[in-house]
């Protein structure tokens, strides 16, 4: 089991020494949401003021940046970072996708099960040298020339996590995804009767493992003297 800590700071220099502080405390990961600011610009920020700890995205919202461009950033901090990097991804509602980022909401099912492939694809091509040549029914990416290659990394390909609220997407997730991130809110009976069967399902349906999919969870903490604080 690892710990991450979530924390939404949106100062540069205060962000800094947050993660600072984290890493001194034992955090194995540090989590940065999408909320008044660009995780991953937080998470590069994180990165380069530490030196062990993981920064991860939890998370950003996917449909309104294209997969190319979301590729080139984690790559980016991938490799300053030195391998400390996860990509927590999410839909969204529909709502935020339409009316906050003016993107289109269409099948986020398979698009976002798309958006996984696209960026592994782009992210062998610059890695091993495959050809890029991702053909799907959401994205196609068939273009990549020497000039805009990134240097090989030689480290792992960066992890992708999703974040799932509803059966479907956490079986999507599961079928595809290094990770599953949940929602703070679960529980006990949600976890035992929706969440893990789905995740079966969905493992059931690409022929994997529990052991190939983190699952990232936890709930709402309140502290205090006691409990009738707290309460």
């Amino acid at each position: 089991m690892r710990i991450d800590t979530f924390n939404g700071e949106t100062n540069w220099a205060r962000l800094a020494e947050a993660a600072q502080q984290a890493e001194a405390y034992g955090f194995d990961g540090f989590a940065i949401p999408e909320i008044t600011g660009d995780p991953l610009i937080h998470a590069a920020m994180v990165a380069n003021a530490t030196e062990r700890i993981q920064a991860r995205t939890a998370i950003a919202v996917a449909f309104p940046r294209s997969p190319m461009v979301l590729a080139s950033q984690a790559w980016s901090i991938q490799v300053n970072s030195g391998g400390r990097f996860a990509l927590g991804l999410g839909t969204q509602v529909r709502g935020h996708n339409e009316r906050r980022f003016s993107t289109p909401w269409k099948a986020p099912r398979s698009r976002m099960i798309e958006y996984v492939k696209a960026l592994r694809a782009i992210w062998r091509c610059w890695e091993l040298g495959e050809r890029l040549d991702y053909e799907g029914d959401h994205y196609q990416f068939t273009l990549m020339t020497p000039e805009f290659t990134p240097p090989k990394s030689n480290l792992p390909m960066v992890p992708v996590y999703l974040a799932a609220v509803r059966p479907k997407m956490i079986e999507s997730a599961a079928s595809v995804a290094d990770g599953l991130r949940l929602h703070g809110f679960c529980t006990k009976k949600y976890l035992s009767e929706v969440v893990w069967p789905a995740i079966d399902r969905g493992l059931e349906s690409a022929g994997r493992s529990r052991s190939e999919l983190d699952v990232c969870g936890g709930g709402f903490i309140m502290t205090g003297p006691d409990e009738e604080t707290v309460m």
